[in-house]
C-alpha cells in the first residue's frame, strides 16, 4: 500500500499585494490628517490646501476600492463622520489662526452652518434606518403577484450609504473652506456649506415622504394576512426547502427543472434574503421566509410534501411543521461518507438514485431503516445524451472534472493537489486529444495547495493551445446573439439601488411560456457555444454556462475522483476514469468506492492516461463496457419508467401519506406507515 502524503504546513507568506495596498492607503490617510493639523496650527495656506485634497482623494479611493478597511475604520471609531468632522474643523482653525481677532466672528455663521449641515446628516441617517425597516418585509417573493403590499421602488444608493452621501453631500462645504483658505473670502465657504445644506435637505426630504402610510409598503401583519391568502388560493401540494451559503446555491438549482415538472403545485422555500437572486431561472413561485414564526404559518396551509436538496442549521425548524413530510433527495450521490449522513434519519423519507444507494445506508448503520428509502433515479439526468460509439472526427474530447479538496482534510478528495497536472500534461501530450477542464468551484477554499495546482493545470492549458494551430470559425455574431437572448430570459436585471422590495415588484408573476422559452434558448445558446470554437482548442470551463451536463454530452471521456459527477456521467454509458489519491491498492480502491468499479483507475502519476485512450477510441479494446451498463442500473435504476416519471410517482404517494394525517381520527400506525414498505415503485 502506497504510503499517504503528509498534510503540509503552511509555508510562512509573504505580505499580498492587497495588504500592502491597505497598509499605504492608511499611511496615506494618516499622514494627510497629521500635515493638515500641522498646516492648520502653523498656518501654512498650500500645505492644508495639498493635506486636505490628498484625505479626500483616499476617502474616495477607500469607498470605490477599499470598502473592507471602511469597516475596519469604523470599529476603531474612525468612521467617515469622524474623519469628515476633523477634517473640516481643521480648515475652520486654519481659517482662524488667518483671521484677525477683530474679524473672528465673521465665522460664527459658517461654523453654524457646518453643525445644521451635520445635525441634517444625523437626521438623514435617521430617517434611512427608518425607511429600511419600513421595507424589511416579513416574506419576500419571487414570482408571484405581490402588487397588493404597494411596493415601490428603494431610495437612492446614496441617501442609503452614510458614508459615500457624507462625502457628496459635505463636498461643497469643504471645497467652500478650501477657496475661503486660499483667497481669504468668507463668502466662498457660506456658498459651499449653503451647497451641502440644500443637498442634505433635499435627501431628508426624500426619506421623510417614503415615510408616510401612503408611500411605505404594507406593514408587518397586512403581508402575513396578503401571504395566508396567497397560501389559500395558490394551494401549493409540494415545495423544494433551501438554505445554506451564497456557494451553495447549485445544490437548490439542479433540482429546479425536475421540480416544476411535478404533476401538482410546486413552490420553493428559501430562508435567507440573499438567496432569492442566486435561483436560477424558473417559474416556480419563490418565497422566502426568514423568521421561524413566519415558516410556521405553513402548517395551516395545503403544503404535504418539502424536498430537501442538502441538510442546514435552519432544517431542524422546518421539520417541526408535523403536517408536512418531508424527504431527503441530496444534491449528488457518490461514495463518500456526506453521502449517508445521518442527519438523513430526521427526515421521513431519503430519495436516492439507485440500489447501491440504498446498500449504503444500511452499510453506513446512521439510522437511516431501509423502508424509508425510495429509489427514484436522477430526474436532471434526461438531459445527458447515452453513449453513440467512439469518437468519429478528429478529436477526443477528454472532459477533466475534480472535485474540491472537502472539509476532512483526506487526500482522496481531490486528484488535483496530487495527481492533476500529470493527468492534465498526459492528455495534452496526446496530440488528438481535446481536453475540457472543469474544476470544482469550490477548488481551493480549504487547502491552499488545490488552488495553488488549479492555477497551474490552467497556465498548462492555455500553453498547449498556444503550441496548437489552426482555423477559428468566423465570428458571425451568433453566439453573442443567443447570449443576450439567454440572458433576456434568465438574468433579471436591478438598478445599483434595488432592494428586496424593488426586486419583488420587478420579479412578478412570469409570461406565459417563459419556462419552454428559456429551455429552446438555452439549446441554442449551446450550440452556437460550441460552434463557436476552433474543435482543436483545448476549453478551461468555469463559467456557469455551459453547463455540467453540457460538457458530458460533449465529452468522449470523463475523468474524474469519487463525487457525484462520476455516477451522473454514467447515465451517458460512455467510459470513464477515477484517479485514486487514497493511498489505497487498486483493488481496495475499488471495494471502498463501488462507483469505480466499472472505472478506469488511475494512479497520481496518470502512466493509465495512454491506454485509457486506445480504448475510448477502439471499442474493441474497452473491457468495461458492460460492467458501465450494470454499474449504471445499480447506481441510478431502470430505465424505464423515466427518473421524472419515478420522481413524480414518489412526490405523489408521499403527499398521499401526508393528507391521511390531516384527516381527524386517524390511527397513529396509519398515519407514520412509509410508502416505499408497502409499495414498488415500477422498475
Amino acid at each position: 500500500m502506497r504510503k499517504r502524503l503528509p498534510r503540509l504546513r503552511p509555508a510562512l507568506r509573504l505580505p499580498g499585494r492587497q495588504t500592502v495596498t491597505r497598509v499605504l492607503v492608511a499611511a496615506v490617510l494618516a499622514a494627510a490628517v497629521v500635515a493638515q493639523a500641522v498646516a492648520a496650527l502653523r498656518p501654512h495656506i498650500p500645505l492644508l490646501l495639498a493635506a486636505t485634497a490628498a484625505s479626500l482623494a483616499v476617502e474616495g479611493v477607500l469607498h470605490r476600492w477599499q470598502r473592507g478597511m471602511v469597516s475596519l475604520f469604523a470599529k476603531s471609531h474612525a468612521d467617515i463622520t469622524v474623519r469628515h468632522v476633523l477634517r473640516d474643523l481643521l480648515l475652520v482653525l486654519g481659517l482662524l489662526r488667518l483671521t484677525p481677532e477683530d474679524e473672528e466672528t465673521a465665522y460664527t455663521v459658517l461654523v453654524a452652518g457646518l453643525l445644521a449641515f451635520y445635525a441634517l446628516h444625523c437626521a438623514i441617517q435617521t430617517a434611512s434606518v427608518l425607511v429600511r425597516r419600513t421595507r424589511t418585509l416579513p416574506v419576500v417573493t419571487r414570482n408571484i403577484d405581490a402588487s397588493a403590499l404597494r411596493l415601490t421602488p428603494a431610495p437612492p444608493a446614496l441617501l442609503r450609504r452614510p458614508g459615500p452621501r457624507l462625502l457628496v453631500h459635505g463636498l461643497p462645504a469643504t471645497a467652500g473652506l478650501l477657496v475661503t483658505a486660499a483667497t481669504g473670502e468668507p463668502r466662498c465657504a457660506a456658498f459651499g456649506i449653503a451647497m451641502s445644506l440644500g443637498l442634505a435637505l433635499m435627501g431628508l426630504y426624500d426619506l421623510l415622504v417614503r415615510l408616510l402610510p401612503s408611500r411605505r409598503p404594507a406593514g408587518e401583519q397586512e403581508v402575513l394576512d396578503w401571504f395566508d391568502a396567497w397560501l389559500a388560493a395558490y394551494r401549493p401540494t409540494v415545495g423544494l426547502y433551501f438554505s445554506g451559503g451564497a456557494s451553495s446555491a447549485y445544490q437548490a438549482n439542479m433540482w429546479l427543472e425536475p421540480l416544476a415538472k411535478l404533476d401538482g403545485r410546486p413552490v420553493i422555500i428559501l430562508r435567507e434574503r440573499f438567496m432569492m437572486q442566486k435561483i436560477a431561472a424558473t417559474d416556480v413561485p419563490i418565497v422566502c421566509l426568514p423568521k421561524v414564526s413566519t415558516l410556521l404559518r405553513l402548517e395551516q396551509s395545503t403544503l404535504q410534501v418539502l424536498i430537501h436538496p442538502s441538510n442546514s442549521g435552519k432544517t431542524s425548524q422546518v421539520l417541526r411543521i408535523p403536517t408536512i413530510k418531508h424527504t431527503f433527495v441530496n444534491h449528488g450521490e457518490s461514495d463518500k461518507l456526506s453521502s449517508c449522513n445521518p442527519y438523513a434519519k430526521a427526515y421521513d423519507e431519503v430519495w436516492v438514485a439507485g440500489p447501491a444507494a440504498r446498500e449504503r445506508y444500511a452499510a453506513a448503520e446512521v439510522g437511516v431503516e431501509d423502508k424509508d428509502v425510495v429509489e427514484i433515479g436522477r430526474p436532471q439526468l434526461d438531459a445527458v445524451r447515452p453513449y453513440a460509439g467512439p469518437p468519429t472526427g478528429t478529436y477526443t474530447t477528454v472532459l477533466y472534472a475534480p472535485t474540491w479538496e472537502g472539509w476532512d482534510g483526506n487526500p482522496g478528495n481531490t486528484s488535483v493537489i496530487e495527481a492533476g497536472e500529470n493527468i492534465v500534461r498526459a492528455l495534452l501530450a496526446d496530440p488528438g486529444v481535446r481536453l475540457l477542464y472543469k474544476p470544482h468551484p469550490l477548488t481551493g477554499s480549504v487547502d491552499a495547495r488545490a488552488g495553488a495546482a488549479d492555477l497551474r493545470i490552467r497556465e498548462l492549458v492555455r500553453a498547449a493551445n498556444r503550441e496548437r494551430a489552426g482555423e477559428r470559425p468566423a465570428d458571425d455574431g451568433e453566439l453573442s446573439r443567443r447570449t443576450r437572448e439567454l440572458d433576456r430570459l434568465t438574468i433579471a436585471s436591478f438598478r445599483a439601488a434595488a432592494d428586496s422590495v424593488e426586486r419583488m415588484l420587478l420579479q412578478s408573476t412570469p409570461e406565459p411560456g417563459r419556462a419552454e422559452a428559456v429551455a429552446r434558448a438555452t439549446a441554442a445558446w449551446e450550440r452556437a457555444y460550441w460552434a463557436s470554437l476552433p474543435e482543436w482548442e483545448h476549453q478551461v470551463v468555469t463559467d456557469a454556462r455551459p453547463a455540467l451536463y453540457a460538457c458530458f454530452n460533449r465529452a468522449d471521456l470523463l475523468i474524474s475522483d469519487v463525487s457525484s459527477v462520476v455516477s451522473d456521467f454514467l447515465a451517458s454509458g460512455k467510459p470513464y476514469a477515477v484517479a485514486n489519491t487514497s493511498g489505497l491498492s487498486e483493488a481496495a480502491f475499488r471495494g471502498a468506492f463501488p462507483t469505480a468499479g466499472a472505472a478506469t483507475v488511475l494512479t497520481p502519476d496518470a502512466v493509465g492516461v495512454r491506454a485509457l485512450l486506445d480504448a475510448v477510441r477502439q471499442p474493441e479494446l474497452d473491457e468495461l463496457a458492460e460492467a458501465r451498463a450494470r454499474l449504471k442500473r445499480r447506481l441510478l435504476g431502470a430505465d424505464e419508467p423515466s427518473s421524472q416519471e419515478r420522481f413524480d410517482m414518489a412526490v405523489q404517494a408521499l403527499c398521499a401519506v401526508a393528507r391521511k394525517r390531516r384527516v381527524p381520527g386517524q390511527r397513529r400506525d396509519e398515519e407514520t406507515v412509509s410508502v416505499s414498505g408497502t409499495f414498488t415503485l415500477p422498475g
